[in-house]
């Protein structure tokens, strides 16, 4: 095994069990654990193939930087007992995707490249560049979808829905700035900036905790900050770290997840390609080396520390 596809335990005491698009969630009551495979989605699609360390890569930058942003807002992980794993409180997830951006890139860029100057309900300056920083980090959130694409959504829609009460929303937003002022400040130490990113909370026994992972590739984007100025000058594409480099790929190749479009092959060169991406952004964000557990006996060893972790 050179890649970690999927997962199918069965545990005593287990209450339930979910596949997203790149985790495998144990459900045991009140807790719940969760296994990053190296499964890779974009434009809301698995791709056929798994990428060698990248779940290990997710698990690992996420536990990172919960750990770093514990004094701002209580986090839902217990324990990391593997590499691939993370055990902790299962919060019952708000509907919303917090996403806020500093620059104006990826899928912010796209909508304003047709025209659009309202994202989310909130207005964008005009004569903005790709890649430009935005005057102050705007928070365009999401509807988080159990099945097909999120949708933009403004803060005004969720509270008239009623999809997060106005008071606990508001709560949210101050959490979403707080936190990606922290990971810019990290970032920053790293040589890197913390271009967009998304957060996710849940409620655990009355309080709002965040959930999921945070700062990584799949949820965030980065740039080197050396010579991000001179790139801009010279309208450059800039040097990212992210998983944008996939999209791009999968975009020149005529793929974005509409109907009757076909994911292109996955070589692998390209599988290999994509690993080392990810490898050389868990050591460039986190300033630490990466260390290669190996696929052997991996399913025996993750089943082991969620049995001798969860209760």
């Amino acid at each position: 095994m050179d890649a970690l596809k999927e997962t199918n335990f069965q545990f005593l005491g287990q209450t339930g069990f979910y596949r997203g698009k790149v985790r495998d969630v144990y459900y045991f009551g009140t807790k719940l654990a969760i296994v990053a495979t190296d499964r890779i989605s974009a434009f809301d699609v698995v791709l056929p193939r798994a990428i060698p360390y990248k779940g290990q890569v997710l698990n690992q930058i996420a536990a990172h930087h919960l750990k770093a942003t514990s004094d701002i807002v209580p986090n839902w992980i217990l324990s990391q007992p593997n590499p691939n794993v993370a055990v902790g409180y299962f919060c019952e997830p708000y509907r919303v995707e917090m996403v806020i951006r500093g620059y104006l890139a990826g899928h912010a860029w796209r909508e304003y490249q047709q025209g659009k100057r309202m994202l989310c309900g909130v207005p964008l300056p005009e004569g903005l560049k790709e890649n430009d920083p935005l005057p102050e980090p705007i928070i365009t959130p999401s509807t988080k979808a159990t099945e097909g694409h999120d949708e933009d959504i403004s803060r005004e829609e969720i509270i008239a829905q009623g999809i997060v009460p106005e008071a606990e929303y508001v709560q949210l937003e101050n959490y979403t700035r707080a936190l990606f002022k922290r990971g810019t400040e990290m970032g920053a130490k790293q040589g890197l900036i913390l271009v967009d990113t998304k957060y996710e909370f849940g409620k655990y026994d009355g309080q709002v905790y965040l959930i999921d992972e945070i700062h990584t590739p799949d949820s965030s984007r980065y740039f080197y900050a050396n010579g991000y100025e001179e790139r801009q000058k010279n309208g450059e594409p800039q040097k990212q770290l992210s998983k944008e480099f996939v999209r791009q790929w999968l975009i020149e190749n005529n793929f974005q997840g509409k109907a009757g479009q076909t994911v292109p092959e996955m070589t692998d060169e390209q599988v290999n390609l994509i690993s080392e991406r990810y490898l050389e952004l868990y050591e460039s964000v986190t300033g630490q080396k990466f260390v290669k557990t190996g696929y052997d006996g991996i399913l025996e060893r993750i089943e082991k520390s969620i049995k001798e972790n969860i209760f």
